[in-house]
């Protein structure tokens, strides 16, 4: 008996004693208003596998394979902001964090229409407005929260910089554009319940998947099993860009089968949104389907597909606003009743990603990803052929059919007919009762010109570019140490871009004659009006390729490492890149300019070596307070856009082209508290021999005959303008700040105030179909501000959550220093120069410096209004969200540009001393109150 006692004794000593040598980490999580406890939230230690979740007591608790040292806790649940806990954990010691609390992500539908703002507001065309980064999502910092819901409807750009020096990735995977660099958010858009899983990092903070550029790296995770069980239908109104828009999605989490899926349909449209005839119409498909093969490897395939087609809208003179409002649009007109925007971008891409992932040990995972992407985008618009074509073709060419065309204005005939105002009194008349495409007129002149044996005068046709690529990337992520993170990449993209133009349209005529009717230079060069010297004179029908045909083959091979160090007192991380970008341009036509080798067939291979390296320090001085430093160089390849001066006519690259040089640098100083979280950064930014090529009409170009020996024809010319060389400068200074003053009430601010100027006087190079890259000297740019919308914008406001489930925020949101883009040829030899070659013998200096000084923007302020109330059903949930914009109905302009047709001082002068420019500066505006109303149902 005794024995017995003896052995039950030991044996619950035993146990007592190795549950007190086990280690184990412990906690809850309950709501930070109401302070009940949260179920099922996701508690994960960061940098391996294991992950628990809370129960009904909003309890969690970890037992096994815990690693030591400083570690961090990763709190998560949908419907409430992510939280990280550093922690530390020693050998047989239990770490306790109970009552930690989480706050309701008021964000989580603003980011409904952040997304839907970035994906069709931008215009690919215009290249000056593409302000809204990618990569500003819902984050934990306040400024970057504030930049993107606050901030991006007055195309806000964060350091003044272009979206492509961010990096946005779906599953590892770079989204970006070989063709300009940027994340193209259309290409995915409408899918908001399945893209939420993204991993931000900002600036040249370290990325687990990639180098990265100076705005950071957003990486979206599509792999099945992260989702959490459940569906969700969603239902939008709004006035802004669609009208109405409908989401359904579904996620199986992970099942007996090891299978997982996740799916969303979505469908987005309207006849119009703010801006007149702005149509959209787009739907997305996505699936994600998941086998876990055994616990280290496990396969997924994610298959995007979100056709979309949208009305674009027209920047338009002062002149043109002050007529007809800023919801003027002069792409459309009235057919059978309907309007019909001759405008319309047209994007069908689909993405097919498949993804390895390999735990090969715990302390290292391997994830293998290929993808393919193809499809196409179209841009259509109207052709008329010009209005000075050659005679002896039968359709002589027709007149420019926008009614907003510069020779239909009343500003027009006031200049040149200044004694006889009846002329432009009727302009005015016509434009106000009219001001849009007559379709009618357009079908009626081309069956005339048809019955008497021409062709087709007008035509409607899209740019066309079918693009197929293939990307290959390897990211291998090491834990050396419990205090040091290893993580490298290979990756690898192939791309094939065919860019043509194709018939859309014929409006009642038979066919179209396929020649270059701006092509000045006829009477010498009979051979110049022909698009392609292969098929001279060749009538073109629906559907076929004319104007050019040219293909674009690139290669981009390259690879990063980076090394992590945490300790109890300062982090700090390493890393450095490698990439070879090649492009080589092939013609399938022959252009009648550019003849022979110099369009068709392969051009020169151009290659470019690109390199990285950046390094930076966090310095914890104690939980609340935090220094945060970050350095960085990065010399990258130009883009597709901006290596060729206009590779629709021949093979012509950039003079002395070359990698862009990029220099940064930040300092953070951070403060947490239980009430108040602040972030200050202040940040400085060099980029140099950066490429800008721009497409115009341009009168007057009198520096032409002084160094080109073809001369120039005092005509109208369309010119391609380059400039090489360009350096820019971004310096200043962010504030993000939030309080929590009350269980209830949050008070947030937010401040940035930036200085974004030219910092050199770079080369500007002319080109046309009749002088190649003729070179003007320097642009005396220096010191002019960059047109990048808002450099100062300033932020505050509150947001008030009730404990039982609603709550309402406002916000009152101050923009100043935003300017024009200045026209770069304005500020050459040129804009003295007469058009025989030398100066201007009435040149005033004085009034010069008055005509060119740069138009700055009146400042402007935004009232903004949420709220949103969410009801629990059982086990279902309803969500509603509201918001308001432009509360004030505030008239603001967003950016605008310099038009170059007055090309020298006289020419300028003239047009600036009427009281409407008939070349005036053109404009875009903001839109006025605008609403969107969100309603979800989860269960």
């Amino acid at each position: 008996m005794k024995k017995r006692l003896f052995i039950s004794l030991f044996g619950m000593f035993s146990i007592c004693t190795a549950i007190a040598q086990q280690t184990i980490i412990k906690g809850s999580v309950k709501d930070a208003v109401s302070f009940e406890p949260v179920y099922e939230v996701l508690i994960t230690i960061e940098e391996t596998n294991q992950s628990a979740l809370t129960n009904v007591d909003g309890v969690f608790e970890f037992k096994l394979n815990i690693p030591l040292g400083e570690q961090i806790l990763r709190i998560s649940k949908e419907g409430y902001i992510t939280k990280r806990f550093p922690i530390v954990v020693n050998e047989f010691g239990m770490v306790d964090i109970s009552d930690m609390t989480l706050e309701k992500d008021l964000t989580e539908s603003h980011d409904l229409f952040t997304i839907m703002l970035s994906d069709d507001e931008l215009d690919d065309d215009i290249g000056g407005i593409d302000n809204i980064s990618g990569i500003l999502q819902a984050s934990m910092d306040v400024f970057q929260r504030t930049a993107a819901f606050e901030f991006s409807s007055s195309f806000f750009s964060m350091r003044g910089l272009d979206s492509d020096n961010g990096s946005v990735l779906i599953n590892g995977i770079e989204m970006n554009k070989l063709f300009n660099g940027r994340p193209q958010w259309s290409h995915w858009g409408g899918m908001n319940d399945v893209l939420r899983n993204q991993e931000l990092t900002t600036g040249l903070a370290p990325s687990h998947y990639n180098f990265g550029g100076i705005l950071g790296t957003n990486n979206i995770s599509t792999r099945a099993s992260s989702y959490r069980s459940g569906s969700r239908i969603t239902y939008s109104a709004s006035n802004r860009s669609y009208t109405n828009r409908l989401m359904a999605s579904y996620a199986s989490g992970l099942l007996k089968n090891n299978w997982a899926f996740a799916m969303s349909l979505g469908r987005r449209w309207g006849n119009e949104g703010y801006q007149d005839a702005t149509l959209y119409d787009s739907n997305s498909f996505f699936i994600s389907a998941e086998k876990k093969i055994n616990d280290k490897h496990s396969f997924n395939f994610t298959g995007i597909y979100a056709p979309n087609r949208r009305g674009k809208s027209s920047p338009n003179t002062q002149e043109v606003y002050d007529l007809k409002g800023i919801k003027y649009n002069e792409y459309w007109g009235w057919q059978d009743g309907e309007k019909r925007n001759s405008r319309i971008k047209e994007v069908e891409e689909p993405i097919f990603i498949l993804s390895h992932y390999w735990d090969i040990s715990k302390k290292t995972a391997l994830t293998n990803t290929v993808a393919y992407q193809f499809g196409k985008q179209g841009n259509s618009r109207l052709d008329y052929n010009g209005t000075d074509l050659v005679k002896g073709y039968p359709e002589g060419g027709g007149s420019n059919p926008s009614a907003s065309y510069y020779q239909k204005l009343p500003s027009y005939f006031e200049r040149n007919f200044p004694n006889d105002l009846g002329f432009a009194y009727m302009a005015q008349q016509e434009f106000l009762s009219n001001g849009q495409i007559n379709w009618n007129d357009l079908y009626s002149a081309n069956i005339s010109n048809t019955t008497q044996g021409g062709n087709a005068v007008y035509a409607l046709y899209e740019d066309r570019v079918d693009d197929k690529q293939i990307t290959l990337n390897s990211t291998i992520n090491y834990q050396i140490t419990n205090r040091i993170i290893f993580n490298a990449s290979v990756n690898y993209k192939t791309l094939t871009s065919e860019n043509y133009a194709k018939m859309l349209d014929l409006l009642g005529a038979k066919g179209y004659l396929d020649v270059d009717g701006y092509a000045n230079d006829f009477v010498n060069n009979p051979e110049a009006i022909q698009n392609d010297l292969l098929n001279p004179n060749r009538i073109v029908e629906v559907g076929d390729t004319f104007k050019y045909n040219y293909n674009v083959n690139a290669d981009v091979i390259g690879g990063y490492a980076q090394t992590q160090f945490k300790y109890n007192k300062v982090d700090f991380y390493v890393a450095g890149s490698v990439t070879n970008t090649s492009y080589q341009r092939e013609g399938v036509f022959e252009n009648g300019s550019f003849p022979g080798a110099e369009s068709l067939g392969k051009g020169k291979k151009m290659r470019f070596l690109g390199y990285g390296a950046k390094a930076g320090a966090t310095y914890k001085i104690s939980g609340k307070h935090v220094f945060d430093f970050n350095l960085g160089y990065i010399l990258k390849a130009p883009s597709i856009q901006n290596t060729y001066s206009n590779s629709r006519e021949n093979h012509n690259i950039v003079p002395n082209i070359s990698e862009e040089k990029i220099s940064s640098i930040d300092a953070s100083y951070i403060f947490r508290s239980s009430i108040v979280r602040a972030k200050l950064t202040g940040y400085y930014t060099k980029i140099k021999d950066a490429n800008e090529i721009s497409f115009f009409f341009a009168d007057g170009i009198g520096a032409i005959n002084a160094f080109s020996e073809n001369g120039f024809n005092e005509t109208a010319n369309f010119v391609q303008e380059i400039l090489q060389g360009v350096e820019n400068k971004h310096i200043g200074a962010e504030l993000g700040l939030e309080a929590q003053v009350t269980t209830g009430i949050k008070l947030k601010a937010a401040l940035a105030i930036g200085q974004f100027t030219y910092n050199n006087n770079p080369d500007l190079y002319l080109s046309s179909e009749d002088f190649t890259n003729v070179y003007l000297g320097k642009a005396n740019l220096k010191n002019y501000k960059q047109a990048v919308g808002p450099q100062t914008a300033f932020s505050v406001g509150f947001e008030y959550q009730d404990p039982d489930y609603w709550w309402f925020g406002a916000t009152a949101n101050f923009f100043s220093n935003t300017y024009i883009d200045i026209s770069p040829l304005n500020r050459s030899s040129n804009f003295n120069t007469d058009v025989d070659g030398q100066p201007f013998n009435d040149y005033d200096e004085t009034l010069a410096k008055t005509l060119l000084e740069q138009e700055r923007f009146a400042d402007y302020i935004v009232v903004n209004l949420t709220g949103g109330k969410s009801w629990r059903i059982g086990g279902k949930y309803i969500g509603l969200f509201v918001s308001v914009n432009n509360l004030l109905d505030e008239v603001y302009k967003t950016g605008g540009f310099e038009q170059s047709r007055n090309a020298n001082f006289r020419e300028l002068r003239d047009d600036k001393a009427l009281n409407k420019p008939v070349f005036g500066s053109k404009y875009w505006y903001g839109r006025g109150a605008t609403y969107f109303v969100n309603l979800n149902y989860r269960f």
